[in-house]
């Protein structure tokens, strides 16, 4: 071994992080295994690496025994003794067989060695770097399409964005600049490997808190995120503050943040509705731009019926459903829309307690992207 493979790995420890010591270990074990796999010896040997002079011995081990049975593990008493008397039974001797060719495997075994700790460095170092931002957003850079993957470039390491999590009709072509959410992280034998999404619910959220000071400073919180991705999203917004207006503050002046996000998201409509702890209230937001006549609660059931004006019946269910599944999804709560004409024939409107919503402030803590066109 030369002296230069030293400096090499003081070089390795102090800029990849490797301790020496770690692959000096590394280095003898697999030069035991290239001795005896090179010339075809089965006893036990132990190499010794001197790391002032840059030299490498290889010494037989065996056993002192009364009688010999295996040459190769075992050394008798009166041979042992030749060497030194001081030898007894069950001692081991060591014996320098050091091979006059075993520097070139030497050192071509060293240096397998040292680039394969090398990258198991850098994959740990990766792993340990993506692992704590599962859940986080990262820009990426499209590299590469194929039928099942769109691979995209985090700097350190390329990301795989599955088919299942692209948004619907959006279309990329390499060296595109894309914002992913980052749903799993994977230590595999070919090293890690990263997991994103742009349908996953956590992306608008983490959109969000980058456009809106507020939320990333804790003023307002995201309560709930609804998300159809591609087509339309309705989020949950609650600040403690009386002085702050959480939707005012993820709308942001003339539209400006929330038009932001919904231009990351090629142009995926957003619903921003106030949270509220009173699920009468929060349904009632949940279910905007509709108004809303009434909201009857069943708590065991965890289900809601709501009352919408006949004109308004339409626009509270929305296309294909949309509106009554995202708000049902917002709120946690089952929704069962009634227009007013067939609630009164039910007869379970008007009740005497009912809360009249349509002229309520409820209905005001909205915002509909598409309000901005």
């Amino acid at each position: 071994m030369s002296s230069e493979l030293l400096d090499a790995l003081t070089i390795l420890e102090r800029e990849k992080g490797i301790s020496r010591d770690v692959l000096i270990d590394a280095i003898e074990a697999a030069l035991v295994s290239a001795y005896r796999r090179n010339f075809n010896q089965a006893q036990n040997v132990r190499i010794d690496l001197n790391l002032k002079t840059g030299t490498m011995r290889v010494f037989a081990r065996k056993e002192v025994v009364d009688q010999v049975f295996d040459p190769r593990l075992e050394i008798s008493i009166e041979d042992a003794r030749s060497i030194n008397p001081n030898y007894n039974v069950e001692d081991v001797v060591e014996m320098e067989v050091t091979p006059k060719d075993f520097g070139r495997i030497a050192a071509q075994t060293a240096k397998q060695v040292v680039t394969q700790r090398v990258r198991e460095a850098e994959r740990g170092i990766i792993y340990s770097e993506f692992i704590d931002r599962e859940e986080d957003i990262m820009t990426g850079i499209v590299q590469r399409l194929d039928s099942k993957f769109i691979y995209v470039s985090l700097g350190k390491i390329e990301a795989l964005l599955p088919v299942n999590e692209q948004i619907p009709n959006e279309r990329y072509k390499p060296h595109d600049r894309i914002k992913v959410f980052i749903t799993k992280v994977e230590k595999t034998t070919k090293g890690p490997q990263i997991f994103v999404s742009r349908t996953h619910p956590g992306l608008l959220k983490r959109l969000f808190e980058i456009e809106v000071p507020e939320i990333y400073d804790g003023t307002v919180e995201i309560k709930s995120v609804a998300r159809e991705a591609g087509d339309r999203s309705k989020i949950s917004v609650h600040s403690a503050s009386n002085d702050v207006d959480p939707v005012g503050s993820c709308v942001g002046p003339k539209g400006t943040r929330v038009q932001a996000v919904v231009n990351e998201l090629k142009g995926e409509k957003i619903d921003i509705v106030k949270w509220s702890e009173d699920p009468v209230v929060f349904v009632a937001n949940s279910l905007s731009p509709s108004k809303v006549l009434d909201v009857m609660v069943s708590e065991s059931e965890k289900a809601t019926t709501v009352v919408v004006p006949d004109y308004q019946l339409s626009l509270a269910i929305g296309k294909r459903g949309q509106n009554a599944r995202l708000a049902a999804k917002l709120t946690g709560w089952k929704i069962d829309i009634k227009s007013e004409t067939d609630a009164r024939e039910l007869g379970i409107y008007p009740r005497e307690e009912s809360i009249r919503l349509f002229d309520d402030q409820v209905n005001d803590d909205y915002f509909d992207e598409d309000e901005m066109e």
